[in-house]
């Protein structure tokens, strides 16, 4: 009996230890699966054509407006992302709740007294505004009283061996102008259109740099069928104050004072297309004029619209995009003749922000299973400067050096024979490889391009160091203009592409290392049109936010001639050459106007205190 129970026993404590073996495998299995669960995260589904489009109709309903800034279109737009995070459990992200208010420049306003009036000898002629005169919005406000000036097409033209000021005194003058250029700039220069020189900006600062105390154009020849009208006040863009009184009158108006010197405005105008050289002169002596502008200077508070996945680490991934566009148009419409109708801005950048709508409601619900949180920014503010992106990055709602990657979209409604165009690859150590895994089935044919800068928003926060990828669908035709509308959207195309981006930013979300950011040369943009600009190379990056005076340089491109000369990012353009710089309309101008090779002493404020450098131009390439 005793071995038969030994033998019992044995078999029970086999059993048990079995049992308890198969408790200890469950439970470690059970272990090694929710960590599994935890280390990655199940992909996320693929994006809705249908969610996709609906969002671009409602984003580009008339009641939106074009989304323009400062317009109550603008503001229902915000508060549809708002409603759409807040419906999806994601947390607020900005300085208010959702938001974070900045203020952006909208415009000008004519206010208080805008008068012009010439007087010969004792007798007075008062103009009247908008019918006889109009200021530019870019004029700057106060009074002048001086002698006349004709002085051609206001240009000083180096490369042309033209110049309509020299031999003549402007200064303390009232300097009258014709529209547009001498033809033979655009023959001497091997293309139709009109050179920089033809632009209202570069004669104003021009007359500026020449001491004169106002500008007046008058448009001169015109064309089979067209009148001579006056430009709307606020449809031609320009800084917020060129730094000379600046307006426009009407032809006939003008042949009046130009017939008391024996002259006329047809005649002068043929002289100087037909010999390419200057004709200006003086008016009579006994003819003056005396003039005052008074401009305010609109603004509006806009936000941009945040909302954050959190991760189970503090670091986190940006997916971004603008949502402001044109409203009616303006000075910035790529169809002048239909200023004033709405531009509705489908694919930019509806799209976009179809996009990050569509990817924060794949994720949302992944509340706390990647590794790192996400960040849902949707910016105001980019069509009049990536000023929402800089907003950000000047005041970031979140540590900026938590922020692993910044992922811009910015038009990718339309992509034509299946290719698509991705900058930044180069930014960060780990971004090509990402893609090209996210990208592998996707049936594109990708562009690449190593760069991160660009006009989109994405470029406020490489200028930070923190790598981004831009994804885009490429220009049309359409491209600011009325046309853009939701008909001319692809979304099937659209949301495979939004699949790349969500791979791409679950990949990095979730990834054991964050990329490192790489310092990368200026290259052509993914995308980008063909032409190198105008001017040699200096190589800056602007600030777009609001400096009093000057240009504040975001960053300075490794190698350029800048950066050899010892600028920095932060610092704030002052002088170039014996030019003051009071904004980058000055700045362009002062470029333009030099030439490779030339070494220019620049001075920058570093800090508040002023910095000499010199800095040899280079040939754009």
């Amino acid at each position: 009996m005793q071995n038969s129970g030994n033998h019992y026993c044995r078999q029970i404590w086999a059993r048990n230890a079995n049992s308890a073996a198969v408790r200890r495998f469950a439970i470690l299995l059970t272990l090694a699966l929710a960590f599994l669960s935890l280390a990655a995260a199940p992909a996320i589904p693929s994006a809705d054509p249908h969610r996709f489009l609906d969002d671009i109709k409602a984003l580009t309903t008339p009641a939106m407006e074009g989304r323009g800034a400062g317009s109550k279109g603008l503001t229902r737009t915000e508060h549809l992302i708002e409603k759409r995070y807040k419906s999806l459990g994601l947390e607020p992200a900005g300085t208010n709740s959702y938001l974070q208010p900045f203020t952006v420049i909208t415009g000008a306003q004519l206010k208080g007294k805008n008068s012009f009036a010439v007087l010969t000898g004792d007798r007075k002629v008062e103009l009247k505004a908008k019918q006889d005169f109009v200021p530019f919005s870019f004029s700057a406000s106060g009074s002048a009283h001086g002698p006349l000036v004709f002085a051609g097409y206001g240009i000083s033209a180096d490369e042309f061996h033209y110049d309509d000021y020299a031999g003549i005194d402007v200064k303390d003058k009232i300097v009258v102008v014709l529209r547009y250029e001498p033809p033979s700039f655009g023959e001497k220069g091997g293309n139709q259109g009109m050179t920089q020189h033809s632009q209202l900006v570069t004669k104003a600062i021009n007359a500026r740099n020449h001491g004169a105390k106002a500008l007046v154009l008058v448009n001169g020849k015109l064309g089979d069928g067209e009148e001579d009208l006056l430009t709307r006040f606020g449809s031609v863009s320009g800084p917020e104050n060129a730094g000379i009184i600046f307006l426009q009158v009407k032809n006939d108006v003008t042949e009046g004072w130009l017939k008391a010197a024996g002259k006329s405005l047809a005649e002068l105008q043929e002289q100087i297309n037909a010999s390419s050289k200057p004709a200006s002169f003086a008016l009579t002596e006994n003819q003056t004029a005396a003039l005052t502008v008074s401009i305010v200077t609109t603004r509006a508070t806009v936000n941009n619209v945040l909302a954050y996945l959190p991760g189970r680490t503090d670091e986190y991934v940006i997916i971004g995009a603008h949502y402001d566009h044109l409203g009616r148009g303006n000075f910035d419409s790529l169809a002048p003749s239909q200023i004033g109708q709405i531009h509705p801005g489908a694919d930019d950048n509806a799209s976009g922000t179809a996009g990050v709508l569509e990817l924060a409601r794949l994720l949302a619900p992944q509340k706390g299973q990647l590794r790192r949180g996400i960040l849902f920014a949707s910016f105001a503010g980019e069509e009049l400067g990536l000023l929402g992106s800089a907003a950000w990055v000047r005041d970031p709602t979140r540590p900026l050096d938590k922020a692993v990657a910044m992922l811009n979209m910015d038009m990718i409604g339309r992509i034509k024979d299946q290719k698509v165009y991705i900058g930044g690859v180069g930014t960060g150590s780990t971004l090509k490889a990402v893609v090209e895994q996210a990208s592998e089935k996707s049936g594109f044919k990708i562009e690449y391009s190593p760069g991160g800068y660009s006009s989109s928003d994405h470029t406020s926060f490489v200028a930070k160091k923190i790598p981004v990828l831009f994804f885009f669908s490429g220009l049309h035709s359409d491209y600011h203009k009325p046309s853009d509308t939701w008909e001319k959207i692809d979304p099937v195309a659209a949301t495979r592409l939004l699949d790349v981006v969500g791979a791409t930013l679950e990949q990095l979300a979730d990834a054991e290392e964050r990329p490192a950011f790489i310092v990368v040369a200026e290259d052509k943009p993914a995308g980008a049109p063909g032409g190198h600009g105008y001017g040699p190379y200096f190589g800056s990056i602007p600030d777009f936010g609001e400096v009093e005076n000057g240009v504040k340089f975001s960053d300075v491109r490794p190698g350029s001639p800048a950066a050899k000369a010892g600028l920095k990012a932060g610092d704030i353009l002052v002088q170039f050459g014996d030019k003051a710089i009071k904004n980058l309309y000055d700045f362009t101008d002062a470029l333009r106007r030099s030439k490779v090779g030339d070494v220019v002493e620049v001075k920058v404020l570093r800090d508040g205190q002023p910095v000499t450098a010199s800095v040899k131009l280079e040939q754009r390439k």
